[in-house]
């Protein structure tokens, strides 16, 4: 007997919705970058109260013939949580999109801004490499992203200074929002004299920590063409090298958003 002569109507049309659920996935994250590359959460924070769809696609200069299609990324935007609908006035049943706790780190002007991760994460220089998965298991290549580019990933980066500009500003902005949890816990690195940052970036992290704890000597070590001509200070200096070479000594070692990078066999050495 057929497997779907087994089961039910019911459970078969839940595998169906479970399956179209991921066939269709990639909108949300395409949606959140339209919203993103357009200011969405923007021109929202500056109107002051919940924005309609006319409203929005004025400040859009959307074409008319193109609300409807502004209405589903936004209905979906709206599924997925970055924004919600509230009544305009108490008495009236005209609602708008206002701004909900996770598109208030789409502000670009905020100091928590996300919108550049959100830019660089979806780039497609990173998306395009998963419609090679397949292609890879059957290649010699190791990764999807060497299977599509011909090069591996620190090697397209040497080659394309725009996009690993990208990715150093998206380690930035989340370094910059990583770094408030020292004004809740001052006590996690008071009894440290020296760290050094290893992979640390353009430095955001380490310097928002030397100016949170004076009396630290923070260094940060990373490839050449990253903290080249990166300004230093008193208490922040910049270290160009390979950390499978070499670490600078100090009494803490702080590794953030590194190992993700590296196979199991490398993290172990890291």
């Amino acid at each position: 007997m057929e497997l779907d002569q087994e089961l039910g109507a019911d459970e078969l049309f839940q595998a169906q919705c479970h399956i179209y659920k991921h066939m269709y996935h990639y909108l949300e994250s395409m949606s959140l970058k339209c919203a993103v590359q357009l200011g969405i959460p923007d021109i929202i924070h500056k109107h002051k109260q919940p924005i309609t769809l006319r409203e929005l696609a004025s400040d859009l200069q959307v074409p008319p013939t193109k609300a409807n299609c502004l209405q589903r990324v936004m209905r979906i935007l709206v599924h997925s949580g970055f924004f919600a609908t509230n009544k305009i006035h108490e008495n009236q049943e005209e609602e708008g999109y206002v701004l909900t706790t996770s598109s208030s780190l789409l502000l670009k002007d905020s100091p928590t801004s996300l919108s550049t991760n959100v830019l660089a994460m979806l780039d497609p220089a990173l998306v395009t490499p998963c419609f090679s998965l397949a292609d890879c298991f059957q290649g010699n290549e190791l990764t999807p992203f060497e299977t599509y580019h011909g090069m591996n990933f620190w090697e397209y980066g040497k080659k394309n200074h725009e996009f690993i500009n990208s990715l150093n500003e998206a380690m930035a902005c989340d370094s910059q929002l990583v770094s408030l949890i020292f004004k809740d816990h001052k006590e996690i690195f008071e009894e440290v004299a020296s760290l050094v940052d290893v992979g640390g970036g353009t430095g955001t992290l380490a310097r928002a920590i030397a100016d949170a704890y004076p009396h630290m000597k923070c260094t940060v070590l990373d490839l050449p063409q990253v903290v080249a001509d990166m300004p230093e200070t008193k208490s922040l200096k910049f270290v160009a090298g390979d950390m499978f070479q070499s670490i600078p000594s100090a009494e803490a070692v702080l590794i953030k958003s590194v190992l993700h990078n590296w196979s199991d066999e490398d993290c172990i050495k890291i």
